[in-house]
């Protein structure tokens, strides 16, 4: 094999490399991060900050860690700390699937390549390997130590088999014997029987046994199914995991063998997609063949019991081709994602006490008996939606639904990247195909890990006459956006929404989220460019109130930092404030850093990934960096330049990460309006204000929660209450 550069560039563009067999036919194409170059400038101020990027990927690990810190939290509601262990076992299988599946790509195709950080994918792959060790022992060790005997003394327990009375095994016993036991399916090994395929993240049991007429030893795999509850329910608020009823009854499985071993296993497999589009003849068709390819990606973890004996786990790091740096003993049980239904539990008292979305003030100051009238607030005034606060399904969804319904809606256009699978966005447009109206629906069929969920709604939009669109080749179409063309007595009125989130009901419960619902004409005229881009031919750049990804985004925000710099410089107000889901990308990172140099105060509120070192001397000390976790997910992506006294705010679907600047469609919307600016700009002021609690990232890459008793998203809702009472 050899490694041949297909493209190379200096300004951005990603360096991919394709291997190609003896033969010199193309074999696998490996694309890298985007190579970044700074200008002269640049190169002179920041000239000795070899080290100034912390590596994504550890920084990834350090954000994981602080949902551990939450589930460790004991201020916490306990049912609530419970479901952040399962987020925390959620989060990790997708870096392993995906992630830690890129680094091992690399590495077999002998790609040495440095990340910006300066490391090589070896050395950060085996940071990982002792990181995430450390992690899973830590989480295994408190769920065991802690969590179990809390949540015994609230009457919630989770047992082994052993400690099963008489009656709860017999109950158990019948439970394998009328529901379980006829799903099962034991798979042997031996010269008949080759070693079995494992899917990923599937629970499985390694189960060694013996025939006593022969003496002889073999192993057979048993798969635990998936469709019953993960802790089986024995009454009482009493639980045992389900492997330990099935590995209880093996005997019925293997009648007239010895049972010699059992121990739990679980395997993380590759499940990136990799879609060569611009050689497919049809995108849906060569993604469902991907699809089918994904379930037989290549091992990258192996999680094991620690009980495990010698030659069982030497077997599956044979057979499952691992290295023994892949491995991971732990205490059990393993895969504690099923802490989700311990979490649902009806015991209030150790949740979080029940919120209520409203209805946005501006929404509900024209409502009534009937249901909201979004077309004739938004006339009166833009309508600044910040979720789960204000009711997704009163605003967002209630605009769809009515456009749908409206006979004056000629047309309405929308993208959607991810949705729920009863969602009332999808039967909205589709009500409105099948009214006759022009509906045009963007849908991203390559959403990692919801591509077969959205297959299935391009094909029933399509059914409905929906025109659907998957996109541009080689881009993801992550923006926000939704456009509704209505005629009024005055003539044709764009109504628009752009948002920082999904047009899913179920995550705007959970996820914080920002939304503009507006009809100013230069957004609505940008918007309908930018669908027609999309949905045709037209290749539009230029857009008035817009920022679009992979155009202008980065270069946009880059010259308002630089304008930043400027002010300072003149002596007028400057300051940078961002709030984004992950802070990677160099460009905008070294732009930030000679606004420090220069005096400008820069503030950055980053949930999950920052390469931006903070308090470097001579290089960051103007920058701080907090992070914010809690009862709901914080997803919107702000970013407000003080501007010369006369703020300036965008919202919009971006990150500050390579693949969202150059491989997506992204959208930032100027927002309009000194009210929703000064809203916008509030929400950071009681973000960064000393009193909040949040993690503060310090030069070296750790995080410590600073001394704040003020928990902002808290802090929002009794917002929203006293909104509620006195409004």
């Amino acid at each position: 094999m050899s490694l041949e550069i297909v493209n190379e560039s200096s300004d951005g563009e990603p360096l991919t490399l394709q291997r190609r067999a003896a033969d010199g036919v193309p074999d696998e194409s490996y694309e890298v991060e985007a190579r970044y170059v700074p200008d002269e400038a640049t190169v002179a101020a920041i000239e000795g900050y070899d080290d100034r990027f912390l590596d994504r990927e550890l920084s990834w690990l350090r954000f994981n860690q602080r949902v551990l810190e939450l589930a460790e939290d004991t201020s916490l509601p306990l049912l609530e700390r419970v479901r952040f262990l399962a987020i925390f076992t959620s989060n990790l299988d997708e870096f392993f699937m995906v992630r830690v599946a890129g680094l091992k790509r690399r590495i077999a195709a002998g790609l040495a390549v440095r990340a910006a950080s300066g490391m090589l994918p070896r050395e950060v792959l085996e940071t990982i390997w002792r990181v995430t060790g450390e992690l899973c022992q830590r989480q295994a060790h408190l769920f065991r130590d802690e969590i179990i005997p809390e949540l015994r003394e609230h009457e919630i327990e989770i047992v082994r088999w052993d400690e099963l009375d008489r009656e709860e095994q017999k109950a158990a016993k019948r439970l394998f014997r009328d529901r379980i036991f006829p799903v099962l399916t034991p798979l042997a090994v031996d010269p008949a029987h080759p070693f079995p395929y494992i899917s990923g993240l599937s629970l499985n049991l390694a189960v060694l046994i013996r025939n006593p007429k022969t003496d002889k030893e073999h192993f057979a795999r048993v798969k635990v199914p998936p469709i019953f509850d993960r802790f089986v329910p024995l009454g009482n608020a009493r639980f045992v995991p389900l492997e330990d009823v099935i590995g209880a009854h093996l005997k019925r499985l293997f009648p007239g063998m010895d049972v010699l071993e059992v121990h739990t296993f679980r395997v993380t497999r590759n499940e990136d997609l990799e879609v060569e589009e611009d050689d497919a003849e049809n995108l849906l068709a060569a993604l469902e063949k991907e699809l089918l390819r994904r379930r037989f990606g290549p091992p990258v973890r192996l999680e094991v019991e620690e009980s495990i004996s010698s030659s069982v786990l030497d077997l599956l790091i044979s057979e499952l081709d691992v290295t023994a740096q892949e491995v991971y003993r732990l205490p059990g049980p393993l895969d504690l994602r099923g802490l989700h239904g311990i979490a649902d539990l009806s015991h209030e008292e150790l949740k979080y006490p029940a919120f209520v979305p409203t209805t946005h003030p501006l929404l509900a100051e024209v409502e009534s008996a009937a249901p909201v009238d979004v077309f004739k607030a938004t006339r009166r005034h833009d309508v600044l939606l910040h979720h789960p606060y204000d009711s997704f399904a009163t605003s967002v969804q209630r605009f769809i639904e009515q456009a749908a319904a409206d006979p004056h809606v000629l047309a309405i256009k929308q993208t959607l990247y991810r949705t729920s699978g009863d969602s009332p966005i999808i039967d909205a447009l589709v009500d409105a195909a099948e009214a006759g109206k022009q509906v045009l629906v963007i849908v991203e069929i390559k959403a990692r890990f919801d591509e077969q969920a959205n297959i299935r709604w391009a094909r029933k939009l399509e059914q409905a006459g929906c025109h659907v669109v998957y996109g541009l080749v080689g881009l993801k179409t992550h923006c926000k956006l939704a456009l509704v063309v209505r005629d009024e007595p005055d003539g044709i009125r764009r109504y628009t929404h752009i948002g920082t989130g999904n047009y899913n009901p179920k995550t705007s419960r959970l996820y914080e989220d920002l939304g503009l619902i507006t009809t100013n004409e230069r957004i609505g005229e940008d918007v309908a460019h930018l669908f027609n881009n999309l949905s045709g031919w037209s290749r539009n750049a230029s857009y008035d109130e817009l920022l679009v990804a992979p155009d202008n985004v980065r270069s946009g925000l880059v010259d308002q930092i630089h304008d930043e710099i400027q002010d300072h410089r003149d002596g007028k107000p400057a300051r940078i404030r961002i709030k984004a889901n992950s802070v990677v990308d160099e460009a905008v990172i070294d732009a930030l850093y000679l606004a420090s140099q220069e005096g400008v105060p820069v503030q950055l509120l980053v949930r999950g990934i920052c390469a931006l070192r903070p308090g470097v001397p001579g290089l960051s000390e103007n920058i701080e960096v907090r992070s914010i976790l809690g009862r709901f997910l914080e997803h919107s992506r702000v970013f407000v330049f003080e501007n010369a006294g006369d703020p300036v705010a965008w919202i919009g679907s971006a990150d500050m990460m390579h693949r969202n600047l150059d491989r997506r469609i992204e959208v930032l919307v100027r927002v309009p309006g000194e009210e929703s600016v000064r809203s916008i700009a509030h929400l950071l002021d009681v973000a960064f204000a000393p009193t909040t609690s949040a993690w503060v990232l310090q030069s070296d890459g750790t995080w410590v929660l600073n001394d704040g008793d003020v928990h902002l998203q808290e802090s929002l809702i009794e917002g929203q209450r006293k909104r509620r009472t006195t409004g």
